[in-house]
C-alpha cells in the first residue's frame, strides 16, 4: 500500500493530466493543537471530489465551499486562478469552534491552484524509483523546482518559499511467516509501510493470506541485502529459529535501518546477544541497535496484541518519539519480576 502522500500527489497529478482544474492545501504551520501535523497535504478537484486531509473535516468542507464557488465567488475565477494563497483557520475561539479546532489551534495553510501537470508526474516518477524528493514552491509566482533530498528533512517555510520533503513509502521486513507476521504484515500495509515477509520454510509460507505483502522464500540474510535497507526501513525478526534470524540481524544492525528488532523473551535475548558476539563478530555497540524484546509493554499476550506493541514502537521509534523505561518490555518485566520475588519472600516469612 501506498503512503498517504504518495496517494494524495498521484491523485492531484491525474486530475492535472486530464486538465481538471485542481488544489493542492499543505499544512504549513500550527499554533496550539491541531488535528493533522505540519506536513499533511490533501487535494481538492474542480467537481469538489477531495483526498487527503488537513483538519478533522471542516476545514475540508470550508475549502470545498470556497473552491467550487459555493461561497459566492464566481467558480470560473476560481477554476483559472494560478499561484499560491495562504489562509489561517482558528485565530478566533468562535472560528476555531466552528472548524472544529482544539481549543487554541491554528492553522496555517497554503495553497496551491493548478500546479503544473509536468512537474507533478516528474515527481510521481522520481517517488516511483524510491528516490527522497525536496519540493520547493515560491509563495511569490507558484513556481516549483525539484531537486534529489538525502534527508527527510522537515517542512520548512520563510517568506518567499514553503519547501517539502516526500519520499517512497516506508518499507517492512519480516522474518518469519507466522501468525504474528500476518498480524503485523497488515497492520504495516494499513499504516502505509511496503511489506516483505520472508520465510524460506514452506510449511509457513504455504498458507500465507496476506494480500500486498509481498513473500519471499530466500534466505532470510540474502533477503536483508537484496533490499539495501535504507533510513525509511524497519526488520523485525520474528521465526524463533537462530539459523534463519541471527544472520538476518547482523545484516540489517549493519545497515542504515531505523529500527531493528527480534520476537523473544529476555533469556533468549540475552542469549542471542551473546551467540552473535561470539560467533559473527558482531560488537556490543552494534547489538545495542537490536530491540528486543520487541515492541511496547502493554501486557500483550496473543498474537494480535504482540503485533500492536511491535506497530506502536516501530512508528514511536519512525517519528522520533522518545520512549520512557515505563514501556520498555525487559524493564517492566524486570519489576514485575522483582515484585513477585519481593512478595513471595513475604510469605515465607509470615
Amino acid at each position: 500500500m501506498d503512503n498517504i502522500d504518495f496517494i494524495v500527489l498521484k491523485t492531484l497529478a491525474d486530475w492535472r493530466a486530464l486538465g481538471r482544474p485542481a488544489l493542492l492545501v499543505t499544512v504549513a504551520r500550527t499554533w496550539g493543537s491541531s488535528p493533522r501535523p505540519v506536513g499533511s497535504i490533501m487535494a481538492l478537484c474542480a467537481d469538489g471530489s477531495v483526498i487527503g486531509s488537513v483538519s478533522g473535516g471542516c476545514i475540508e468542507d470550508d475549502l470545498i465551499a470556497r473552491y467550487r464557488g459555493d461561497a459566492g465567488g464566481p467558480i470560473d475565477t476560481w477554476h483559472a486562478r494560478s499561484g499560491v494563497e495562504v489562509l489561517k483557520y482558528g485565530i478566533q475561539a468562535d472560528e476555531a469552534h466552528r472548524f472544529g479546532l482544539p481549543c487554541g489551534g491554528t492553522l496555517e495553510l497554503v495553497l496551491e491552484y493548478n500546479p503544473d501537470p509536468m512537474l507533478l508526474d516528474q515527481l510521481i516518477r522520481r517517488l516511483r524509483e524510491g528516490r527522497l524528493v525536496r519540493r520547493t514552491l515560491s509563495l511569490d509566482d507558484g513556481r516549483v523546482t525539484l531537486v534529489d533530498s538525502v534527508a527527510s528533512d522537515i517542512l520548512a517555510m520563510d517568506a518567499r518559499t514553503l519547501s517539502t520533503t516526500f519520499g517512497p513509502s516506508y518499507r517492512m521486513l519480516l522474518i518469519g511467516a507466522g501468525q504474528l507476521a500476518e498480524y503485523l504484515a497488515t497492520m504495516a500495509l494499513f499504516s502505509g509501510f511496503t511489506v516483505t515477509v520472508c520465510d524460506p520454510r514452506i510449511e509457513y509460507t504455504r498458507s500465507w493470506a496476506v494480500a500486498g505483502a509481498v513473500l519471499s522464500h530466500d534466505m532470510p540474510d540474502d533477503a536483508v541485502i537484496a533490499l539495501r535497507p535504507d533510513r525509511r526501513t524497519c526488520i523485525v525478526a520474528l521465526s524463533h529459529d537462530p539459523k534463519l534470524d541471527d544472520m538476518a540481524l547482523m545484516e540489517a544492525l549493519n545497515s542504515e535501518a531505523f529500527y531493528v528488532g527480534a520476537i523473544g523473551s529476555r533469556r533468549n535475548q540475552d542469549a542471542r546477544h551473546a551467540r552473535m558476539i561470539e560467533y559473527l563478530d558482531m560488537t556490543k555497540a552494534a547489538m545495542s541497535r537490536l530491540r528486543g524484546p520487541v515492541g511496547l509493554f502493554i501486557g500483550s499476550k496473543t498474537p494480535a496484541e504482540i503485533a500492536v506493541s511491535i506497530m506502536a514502537e516501530i512508528i514511536a521509534v519512525k517519528n522520533g518519539v522518545p520512549l520512557t523505561k515505563d514501556l520498555d518490555v525487559r524493564a517492566a518485566k524486570n519489576r514485575i519480576q522483582l515484585q513477585q520475588d519481593e512478595n513471595m519472600c513475604g510469605l515465607v516469612h509470615s
